[in-house]
């Protein structure tokens, strides 16, 4: 993806190496890890995903591997952030994700207020791109953006930006 919003308590702290960097922390544990032991139960049947939701029988190309080989060791709760329950999701903060994710905004208590913090301070919507108010809380709204985007029209622009 991009730029991806989580919702966060509102007092939440995105962990720092002793160094003040940000500790990149994928989302989604508890739904990543029952993916993986689904599929390592299915591998263990000789299938895997056809990627629609159904199971088809192990190519010949992955034949002989073990599921650790094929998708990567099982999830560590340390990589991820915390699977809160629902009604502790209070605020909102606005995350890279290109790689596992680090946070490019302060927490904040709606929408709104996000969006016009990362309009405000010209947070990186891709690159030194930035974005208008509309246009993060758009993304926002829905959640996430891609990194950037390119046509012949309007050349490379950030996911942001674009009219998704």
């Amino acid at each position: 993806m991009g730029r991806e919003v989580r919702r966060v308590p509102a007092n939440w702290e995105h962990p720092k190496r002793s160094n003040g960097q940000y500790i990149p922390l994928n989302d989604g544990y508890t739904k990543r890890l029952h993916d993986w032991e689904e599929g390592k139960s299915q591998w263990e049947k000789g299938l895997y995903s056809d990627f629609s939701g159904g199971w088809e029988p192990i190519s010949e190309a992955y034949r002989g591997q073990t599921w650790e080989e094929y998708d990567g060791e099982r999830p560590d709760p340390k990589d991820y952030m915390p699977d809160w329950p629902e009604d502790e999701r209070t605020h909102w903060q606005m995350y890279e994700d290109t790689s596992e994710g680090t946070p490019i905004s302060p927490v904040m208590p709606d929408p709104e207020s996000l969006a016009r913090w990362l309009a405000d301070n010209d947070a990186s919507a891709f690159a030194d791109m930035t974005a208008t108010y509309e246009q993060w809380l758009a993304t926002i709204q829905r959640g996430w953006a891609p990194s950037a985007i390119f046509s012949p029209a309007t050349g490379l622009i950030s996911g942001v930006e674009a009219k998704l």
